[in-house]
C-alpha cells in the first residue's frame, strides 16, 4: 500500500475482506455433500441474525376491514408475530382467483411501506397507474393471477415509532429499531425474516392459499428480507429478489446503507452467494437495474453466476433466473412474472 491507502477506509476493509477466510464458503461437489452444507450454513446463518423465538404465541388474526375494486378485492389485517408485536398487513385475492391457489408474500422496501406497494397514496386514495419505485408491486402479483399477503415490515409505515410518525408519511423507525436490535443481541434481518416466517403461518389458515405454492417478493429493504427469508425457511417454493442481490463486499461493505442491512460476522462465515444456495433447489429470481448506485450491476452479474454454480450441483440450474433492465434502483417485474408462472 501507498501512502495514501494506508488512510483510505474502504481499502482498509477490502483488505480485511480480502484475509478473512469464509467457513461456510462453498466447496461441495456433489449434492449429499451440498445439503449437509446447507443444513450446516442454515444453522449458522440462524445464530447470526439472533435466533428465532423456541415457542411460536399464537396468530390472533383479525380482519380489520374489507373493501371491494375492480378485480380483486382487499382485506385489512392483523396477526400477532411475537408476544409483543403484531404484524399489519393486507390479502389481495383476485376475483376470478380459483381457491386453492397459489399465493406470494410481498415486502416494501423503504419508504412508506406496504401502503406504497398496494396502490394507496398518502391521502388514502388509490393510484389509477402504477407508481414510485416499487411499481405497486403487490397489485401487479394479483394482475397476474396470484394471490397477495403484503405486511408491513419493521419499522416503515404502520408499524413505526411515535418519532417517526410525527416527522411524516416518509419517514421510518429503521434505524433507531435496527441498532435496538443489534444492542439486544439480535437484528432486523431477523426479526422481519421471523414476520414472514409467521405470515407463512398467517397463509395456512386461509382456505383460499395453497401452502405448498407459496412465494415471496421484494425490492430494496423487502429484497432483503425475501432473500433471507427464502434461504432460512424452506417453505417458501419461490424469491423473487429485486434491487439486492449483489456481494457484501461490492455493496453493504462498501456503500453507505440502512444499518438494517447488516448482520454481525456474516462475513466470517458466507458471501451472499454461498447464502443464495441456501434456497436451492427451490427457485430464485434476480432482477437489477444496470444504473442502481446501491447495489453495482457487475457485482449483482458476478453473484448470480457465483450461485449459479451451486444451483448447478443441486441439479437446479432452471431454478435461479436473472434480469438486468436499464434503470436505477426500481421494480421492474417482466422476467420475474415469467419465471413465476413456471415455477408455481
Amino acid at each position: 500500500m501507498n501512502h495514501e491507502q494506508h488512510l483510505d477506509t474502504l481499502a482498509f476493509s477490502h483488505a480485511l475482506y480480502d484475509e478473512t477466510p469464509r467457513q461456510f464458503a462453498f466447496q461441495a461437489t456433489t449434492r449429499e455433500e451440498a445439503e449437509r452444507w446447507q443444513a450446516a450454513l442454515r444453522r449458522k446463518l440462524t445464530e447470526l441474525v439472533g435466533g428465532f423465538p423456541q415457542h411460536a404465541c399464537t396468530l390472533q388474526p383479525q380482519v380489520l376491514a374489507s373493501h371491494e375494486f375492480g378485480n380483486y378485492t382487499r382485506e385489512t389485517i392483523q396477526f400477532q408475530s411475537r408476544p409483543n408485536m403484531a404484524v399489519f398487513g393486507y390479502v389481495l385475492l383476485p376475483k376470478d382467483f380459483s381457491p386453492p391457489g397459489p399465493a406470494m408474500l410481498c415486502l416494501a422496501g423503504h419508504g412508506r411501506g406496504v401502503d406504497d406497494i398496494i396502490g394507496i397514496e398518502e391521502d388514502g386514495g388509490m393510484r389509477t397507474v402504477y407508481g414510485g419505485y416499487q411499481n405497486d408491486f403487490a397489485l401487479q402479483c394479483v394482475e397476474h393471477g396470484y394471490a397477495v399477503l403484503a405486511i408491513e415490515q419493521f419499522g416503515f409505515g404502520h408499524r413505526r415509532d411515535s418519532a417517526a410518525r410525527q416527522r411524516g408519511a416518509g419517514n421510518s423507525s429503521c434505524q433507531p429499531s435496527a441498532g435496538a436490535a443489534f444492542l439486544l443481541g439480535q437484528t432486523m434481518v431477523g426479526w422481519r425474516v421471523y414476520d414472514a416466517m409467521r405470515a407463512l403461518d398467517y397463509l395456512a389458515t386461509r382456505t383460499e392459499i395453497d401452502s405448498q405454492r407459496v412465494g415471496i417478493m421484494g425490492i430494496s429493504g423487502g429484497g432483503t428480507t425475501t432473500f433471507f427469508a427464502a434461504a432460512l425457511d424452506t417453505r417458501f417454493k419461490a424469491a423473487v429478489v429485486s434491487g439486492y442481490f449483489n456481494t457484501f463486499r461490492d455493496s453493504i461493505l462498501s456503500l453507505s446503507h440502512c444499518i438494517d442491512n447488516y448482520i454481525p460476522y456474516v462475513l466470517k462465515y458466507a458471501e451472499m452467494f454461498d447464502i443464495a444456495g441456501l434456497i436451492a433447489p427451490r427457485a430464485m429470481f434476480v432482477e437489477a437495474g444496470t444504473e442502481d448506485t446501491i447495489f453495482p450491476i457487475e457485482a449483482t452479474r458476478s453473484s448470480v453466476n457465483r450461485a449459479k454454480e451451486i444451483f448447478g450441483v443441486f441439479g437446479a440450474d432452471d431454478k435461479l433466473g436473472f434480469e438486468a433492465f436499464e434503470a436505477g434502483h426500481s421494480f421492474h417485474g417482466v422476467g420475474a412474472f415469467q419465471f413465476l408462472n413456471e415455477m408455481l
